[in-house]
């Protein structure tokens, strides 16, 4: 929501690009995580049909959507250049088949390698966009460690001395982002050669810094996530609907620029109306009508059917 203002207001710039620093490290350490399962062909089929499927399926809506809204260029003839957020899917795909092999070796060796090789990709221009090859080698880390790491090992983060120093740690950095100079947000991206961010020299020295980074950012958000169920706790369980459908409405409300972000009031704005878009795309609404799109599956509209018959039935009755 506020990526449109962030040359705006330094305030807005910085907030973009604290959340950057950690949200997507911390959002692909929990996919690999919960990525428990085989890596035998049936287990790789079933996960093409919950990945890949909906990539092209949204990769073609997108394209339809954006020419509509008045986005032209960003049409693409290739389906394999991901539009917008979709390289998750595609990347979250390619992770799942890299750890068949990487979760043969030890332990140690294997976070090592995916570190050397997320620096050592950035040197060269042809791993960019196309396939998500670079996000693709640069956040698989992040993704390799969540898949290691145990519910142990996550639990350490919850003693009190260690949240303590997270808190703190979270507050030097958003400090130290609003008074550094500026930080070009392809380094947080990971989509960029190091030459296309003009820093080719000493580029691996910088994203060895972005990985210390992040993930110590990372490890202080998951620190303070709260251990008890709340009242929205189910709505994590449809965070991909919210992933794939927000779009929708985001470039929209970009393309008839119809909001602003110039004082704390309408930040706190865009922050009620973020949290708005994320109830509706998780209601049981959106969750039915998207189903087909999203799963491949009718059977919340099978359900609803049901039920309808049944109401209408006891109505009659």
């Amino acid at each position: 929501m506020i990526q449109p203002f962030i040359d705006d207001t330094k305030g807005v710039q910085a907030l973009y690009t604290w959340m950057y620093t950690f949200h997507m490290p911390a959002f692909i350490f929990l996919a690999g995580f919960f990525a428990k399962g085989s890596g035998n062909l049936q287990f790789i089929a079933k996960l093409a049909k919950k990945l890949i499927v909906p990539y092209i399926i949204f990769q073609m809506l997108y394209s339809f959507y954006f020419f509509f809204i008045g986005k032209e260029d960003w049409l693409t003839d290739s389906v394999f250049y991901p539009h917008w957020s979709l390289w998750f899917l595609f990347s979250l795909f390619c992770w799942h088949i890299l750890l068949i092999a990487y979760k043969k070796m030890p332990v140690g060796i294997s976070i090592a390698l995916a570190f050397t090789i997320g620096i050592l990709v950035g040197f060269s221009d042809n791993v960019g966009h196309t396939f998500s090859l670079s996000r693709t080698f640069v956040f698989f880390p992040y993704f390799l460690v969540g898949f290691w790491v145990t519910k142990e090992h996550v639990m350490m983060l919850k003693q009190n001395m260690v949240k303590f120093f997270a808190a703190v740690f979270l507050v030097l950095a958003a400090v130290a982002v609003y008074y550094l100079p500026d930080i070009n947000s392809g380094w947080l991206l990971a989509s960029k050669s190091y030459s296309t961010l003009g820093f080719e020299s000493y580029g691996g020295f910088a994203r060895l810094l972005v990985y210390v980074t992040s993930t110590m950012m990372a490890a202080s958000i998951l620190a303070w996530i709260p251990q008890r169920e709340m009242s929205i706790t189910k709505l994590g369980t449809r965070t991909l609907y919210v992933y794939l459908l927000h779009g929708f409405l985001i470039q929209l409300f970009r393309e008839l620029e119809l909001f602003q972000a110039n004082n704390i009031f309408e930040l706190l704005g865009l922050a009620l109306l973020s949290a708005l878009i994320v109830l509706i795309l998780t209601s049981k609404v959106s969750l039915t009508i998207g189903q087909p799109l999203v799963e491949g599956s009718t059977s919340k509209i099978k359900k609803w059917r049901h039920r309808k018959q049944v109401n209408d039935k006891e109505i009659s009755a």
